[in-house]
């Protein structure tokens, strides 16, 4: 009996149970839409399905559907290379402006549409503050690491980059492509306030924690000489060191069991110990903090916090130049903690967000990666925010990877719809019938722009 609201094309038809085989193509289409571009899931399945349906017209009026296709094919090259000879404007000659626009563009049919101005600039901002430089294997397609100053092994897989259409004149220097990883973008909902209250740390980290006991400080800055602070992130338990099962230790002195217990202990106070000294101030861990381990935390005045998720540390890690640590065991077999793992930033705060607290990190001071804060009234509204968010990011990420733009509103659409009913009276072949119910399929989103907007 769940309840979700939505408008994005793509989360409803996933929400529906479809049998039908050319429905279920339509779904999975919409899914591949949002999958590799993140925007345009309804507008895909409209023309799709004016392309089908027109498709069948032309079957049932006895044309062979092998002209049909090679009909279609045809109309798609001429389409694209019209495109892009004709339309396409390039991004680098225009100013933020556009951004913003393509951002509005996005959102305007979803639950922020009416606050448009206030979420494009925050999506456009977001994109932004990630830029990195490709590296020569992203241009390439690879989709490799990058290799963003600070972002080291830790850096993860990074979505690849549509790959550059580089000139085989040598002479010419080639020029520098960026990237801009959505993935380094962090979005954390929290209750409370109004939407337009959402904001964007930039070159900080907000991670959806708390500290685990009272007696930790609130808030760890940088030394007056300018050390900062360090952060240890743990993907193992900090509790009571326990022997693994099936071991069995047979016992022929009762003062011995103390002992035992004794060192169990002191296996996990010399773990915590090796943290501290190689200057962690911060600890966060995926598993759990016993309250025998607080203590010593707690003396040394480091924040402590447990249950945290993975991925949000492992962006933590590329946000602060460090690595997400699973084991203390080294090469001689005997615990270290290696220092170099320790990520960095100026200042790490615990700081209430509506109904619970939340550990902000700012100055990180790895490769780029920034957090968006949503707030919003309720699960739902929060939900849908971050859906059409995510659908504003993709956009503005692709026109600034891509660097071109073309005219919205439908424009596209009539004109290559214009330009296909002439290119199809050129041709001799039946498949000239194709084209021309293609360019008529496409005037469908000009068509369906104009009933939802008439007021």
């Amino acid at each position: 009996g769940d309840v979700l609201i939505t408008n994005d094309g793509a989360t409803i038809l996933a929400q529906l149970d479809v049998e039908h085989p050319a429905a279920r193509v339509l779904v999975d289409l919409a899914q591949l839409q949002d999958h590799e571009v993140g925007d345009g899931t309804t507008s895909v399945v409209i023309i799709a399905s004016e392309l089908l349906r027109r498709g069948n017209d032309l079957v049932k009026n006895g044309i062979h559907p092998t002209t049909i296709i090679s009909g279609y094919r045809t109309a798609l090259k001429a389409a694209v290379s019209y495109l892009k000879k004709q339309m396409v404007m390039n991004v680098s000659e225009l100013n933020d402006d556009h951004l913003i626009q393509a951002a509005k563009t996005s959102m305007s049919s979803k639950i922020i549409g009416k606050e448009s101005d206030f979420f494009a600039r925050l999506a456009v901002d977001a994109v932004k503050s990630v830029k990195m430089k490709s590296s020569a294997a992203d241009v390439a397609g690879a989709g490799a690491t990058a290799d963003a100053p600070g972002a080291g092994a830790g850096a993860g897989a990074v979505a690849p980059v549509k790959p550059a259409e580089t000139t085989a004149d040598p002479g010419k220097k080639e020029k520098v492509r960026y990237k801009y990883p959505l993935s380094a973008i962090h979005i954390l909902k929290a209750h409370g306030k109004s939407s337009l209250e959402s904001h964007l740390i930039d070159g900080g980290f907000a991670i959806n924690a708390q500290r685990a006991a009272q007696g930790m400080p609130t808030a760890v800055e940088s030394t007056p000489d300018g050390q900062p602070v360090k952060i240890a992130m743990l993907d193992m338990n900090l509790q009571r060191h326990r022997m693994a099962m099936g071991v069995q230790v047979i016992v022929k002195d009762p003062a011995e069991i103390e002992n035992i217990k004794k060192r169990e202990m002191d296996i996990t106070k010399e773990r915590i110990r090796k943290i501290i000294d190689a200057g962690a101030r911060v600890v966060l861990t995926t598993k759990g903090v016993d309250d025998l381990c607080m203590k010593y935390f707690v003396e040394a005045g480091v924040i402590a916090a447990r249950r945290c998720n993975k991925d949000d540390l492992k962006r933590l890690a590329k946000a602060t130049g460090g690595k997400v640590v699973t084991t203390m065991a080294d090469m001689e077999g005997n615990e270290t903690f290696d220092a170099d793992c320790l990520g960095t930033c100026n200042a790490v705060r615990e700081e209430r967000i509506g109904d619970g607290e939340m550990i902000y990190a700012y100055g990180c001071g790895g490769g780029g990666a920034s957090t968006i804060v949503l707030r919003g009234a309720n699960e739902y509204m929060l939900d849908e925010m971050d859906r059409a968010l995510h659908d504003s990011l993709c956009v503005v990420k692709r026109m600034l990877e891509s660097n071109t733009l073309v005219p919205g509103g439908g424009a596209v659409e009539a004109a290559l719809s214009v330009h296909l009913e002439e290119f199809a009276t050129t041709l001799e072949s039946r498949e000239q019938l194709a084209i021309q119910e293609y360019a008529d399929a496409l005037l469908v989103i000009p068509k369906t722009l104009a009933v939802n907007a008439a007021k």
